[in-house]
């Protein structure tokens, strides 16, 4: 699909259409790839030229083609939007207008009603932001029908905390939301299709940021599943939010969880930025995923939940924490962290992505990214019909 990509942008604005029948697939492919290619973030700079346009193939599946496009379009400008504008109300409220668009029943817990209501990793976190965090829960579909839950990380803006990165590590953190902002995508198509699901999305959104209530390094502080969590490193806040969020989530037993999160440098450094890392305790929901992602053109990697290295999650002084003293297998470690708030007979997958290009190519312009969305969109089809 991305030849068809390089063509919107180097045609002269006209209306083109492919005169060679291509089959149905094929012709999906040319369609998305086309309109994945006219993607612009112009919010803060007058509109670019026009693009040239692509007559609908005969063949083509025009609703699933705008389905995933439209979807990847939100979260790429969500990913692009910077923080000012884009915190922690920002981005529920979108969440919440999405879900009011499909008739979703949606819900938020805000600042200190967090404590209150048993969700202190996720205050914890964001209490020191002038913007109260908060969680994000939307509910959709026939309650009998098989239970999907999604979680993602949102994390508006990460300053590392009191163990602060560097400028060069700041820069690009509006991203850091980039899970939140795949798995909405991904409801927003599962809701479009009307999938017959039951789905439930919580995203526990935050500012990780400086003040004196900050939480420090060596901190220990609960969770929502009873354990205790010593903060290695303020700057590992990802897994520290998703595990109040997960516990939540597996509480409901659902068929199906799955949290997305740009969670750790390690995983780019093991596949680089554009192969998201995929972790499962399920090989049936690992092979879906993974053969829905060779088939759609937007592949994963899996990665080991290798059950020896549970020790380096260990706290020293609490059950766990969130940032063992060495740097190796980083990716393997956070998700050993977070297994450790999903119950072991729920069906879970865990992403560590980008969300975002680091430079620019035919239908992927530099910028946000929705990594692994079509892939985690076709393996669900593929598992619950529909599609």
């Amino acid at each position: 699909m991305w030849d068809w990509a390089s063509l919107p942008a180097t045609l002269p604005a006209a209306t083109y259409r492919i005169e060679s029948p291509l089959p149905g697939d094929d012709a999906d492919a040319a369609c998305l790839g086309w309109a994945l290619a006219t993607y612009r973030f112009d919010r803060y700079r007058t509109a670019t030229a026009d693009f040239a346009t692509l007559a609908w193939p005969g063949a083509a599946r025009r609703g699933a083609v705008e389905r995933a496009a439209n979807a990847t379009f939100m979260v790429r400008d969500l990913i692009n939007t910077p923080a000012s504008d884009m915190g922690p109300a920002e981005l529920t409220d979108v969440i919440s207008a999405v879900g009011q668009r499909y008739g979703a029943r949606c819900s938020v817990i805000e600042g200190d009603e967090l404590q209150a209501q048993g969700f202190p990793s996720i205050h914890a976190v964001g209490r020191a932001s002038a913007r109260a965090p908060r969680l994000m829960d939307l509910v959709w579909g026939d309650e009998t029908a098989p239970k999907v839950t999604l979680c993602g990380k949102g994390v508006c803006f990460d300053t590392g905390g009191l163990d602060i990165k560097n400028s060069a590590g700041m820069k690009l953190m509006k991203k850091d939301m980039g899970g939140a902002a795949i798995l909405l995508g991904l409801a927003q198509m599962i809701m479009e299709e009307g999938l017959p699901v039951r789905l439930r999305l919580l995203i526990p959104a935050v500012e990780n940021s400086i003040s004196g209530n900050a939480m420090r390094p060596s901190d220990v502080i609960q969770t929502r599943r009873g354990l205790t969590v010593e903060i290695g490193n303020t700057d590992a806040e990802g897994r520290v939010i998703l595990a109040d969020a997960l516990t939540e989530a597996a509480s409901e037993r659902p068929a199906v969880l799955i949290d997305c999160a740009t969670l750790t440098g390690a995983a780019r450094v093991a596949l680089g930025t554009e192969l998201p890392a995929l972790f499962s305790n399920d090989e049936v929901l690992a092979d879906q995923l993974l053969k829905a992602g060779r088939a759609a053109g937007d592949p994963l990697w899996r990665m080991p939940l290798w059950r020896p290295y549970r020790r380096h999650v260990l706290g020293k002084v609490a059950d766990l924490t969130n940032a063992p003293d060495h740097a190796f297998a980083g990716a393997i470690t956070a998700a050993l962290f977070l297994a450790e708030f999903v119950q072991p007979a729920c069906a879970w997958a865990h992403l560590d992505v980008m969300a975002w290009n680091l430079d620019s190519r035919p239908g992927r312009p530099e910028g946000g990214e929705a990594t692994g969305l079509r892939a985690l969109f076709a393996g669900l089809v593929e598992r619950f019909g529909g599609g």
